[in-house]
C-alpha cells in the first residue's frame, strides 16, 4: 500500500505543478492523510515534474541554444536570463531576510481563493488589450519578480502567477505567455530544487525509503508530461476561467477544514 501512496502523492505533483492551481496545497492536503514526506522527498517528486516539461520543450530550448546567433533567439534568450536571474538574486535576497509565509492551511487556502478571483479579474483585462506574442524586456521583468511572489506566498501558483503577470505586461497572447512563464520555470526550478537538494545533503541524514521515492518520481514525471501537454492544447482556445473557480472551491475546502479542525 505505501507505494501506491507514492503513486498518487507522484501523480498529484505530476498534475498539479504546472497547472495553476498551486501543488502546495495539494500535496499538504494529500500528505495530512497519506503520511507527511521528507522535504528531499518533496524536492526529488517536484525535480521529476521540471524533467517533463524540459522534455516537451526540448526542440525548443535546443533551437534557442544551438541557434542563438539569430537574431530572434539571441533577443529571447537574454529576456529568458533577465527573468531567470532576477529570480535568483531576488530570491537568495528573500531567503536571507527569511520573507517567506509558512506552508500551513490558513494562508495557502488564502492565497488559493484570492489567486483564483484574481485570475479572472486579470485574464478579462488582458482580453480587452491587442493580441501580442512579442515577449519585451518588461514582461521578463514581471515575470521575474512573480516567481518572487510565489515564492514568498505559498499556494499563489508559480505558473499562474508568471503566465498572467505576462499577458497583463505585454505578452497578451495565451500561448505565448505560457511558453514564455514554462521556459523561464525550467532553469528556476531546477536551481531552486538542487539549492534545496543541497541543504538537505548537508543536514543530519533522514531515513529514505529510496525505491519508493523512484515510484513517485516516475509518477511525478509522467503525469506531468500529460498534463502539460494537455494544457497547451487546451489554452489555445480556452480560457483559465476553469482553473481559477477550482482554485476558489479548493482553497474554500481547505479553509473549512482548517476551521472545522481536520487540517491544521
Amino acid at each position: 500500500m505505501s507505494y501506491l501512496n507514492d503513486v498518487i502523492l507522484g501523480v498529484i505533483e505530476g498534475v498539479t505543478e504546472f497547472l495553476p492551481i498551486s501543488s502546495t496545497g495539494h500535496l499538504l492536503l494529500a500528505q495530512h492523510w497519506l503520511g507527511a514526506r521528507s522535504d528531499l522527498y518533496n524536492i526529488v517528486i517536484q525535480a521529476g515534474a521540471i524533467l517533463a516539461v524540459t522534455v516537451i520543450y526540448w526542440r525548443r530550448i535546443a533551437d534557442l541554444l544551438l541557434n542563438w546567433r539569430a537574431a530572434e533567439n539571441r533577443d529571447y534568450l537574454i529576456k529568458l536570463t533577465l527573468a531567470f536571474l532576477i529570480t535568483a538574486v531576488l530570491g537568495l535576497v528573500v531567503k536571507k531576510l527569511g520573507f517567506e509565509l509558512p506552508e500551513t492551511i490558513q494562508p495557502i487556502a488564502w492565497a488559493l481563493v484570492i489567486g483564483g478571483v484574481w485570475m479572472i479579474v486579470a485574464e478579462r483585462m488582458a482580453a480587452r488589450l491587442p493580441d501580442s506574442a512579442r515577449i519585451t524586456l518588461r514582461v521578463a521583468i514581471v515575470v521575474g519578480l512573480a516567481q518572487i511572489v510565489a515564492g514568498i506566498f505559498p499556494g499563489t501558483s508559480r505558473s499562474g502567477a508568471t503566465i498572467f503577470a505576462a499577458m497583463l505586461f505585454g505578452a497578451s497572447n495565451r500561448a505565448a505567455a505560457t511558453e514564455f512563464a514554462f521556459l523561464v520555470g525550467i532553469p528556476t526550478m531546477y536551481a531552486a530544487s538542487g539549492y534545496e537538494l543541497i541543504k538537505q545533503m548537508g543536514a543530519d541524514a533522514v531515513p529514505e525509503d529510496w525505491l519508493g521515492l523512484g515510484v513517485a518520481f516516475v509518477a511525478s514525471t509522467v503525469t506531468a508530461f500529460v498534463s502539460v501537454k494537455w494544457l497547451l492544447g487546451y489554452i489555445r482556445s480556452n480560457r483559465f476561467t476553469v482553473f481559477s473557480i477550482y482554485r476558489i472551491l479548493f482553497g474554500g475546502l481547505l479553509l473549512g477544514l482548517g476551521a472545522a479542525g481536520v487540517l491544521v
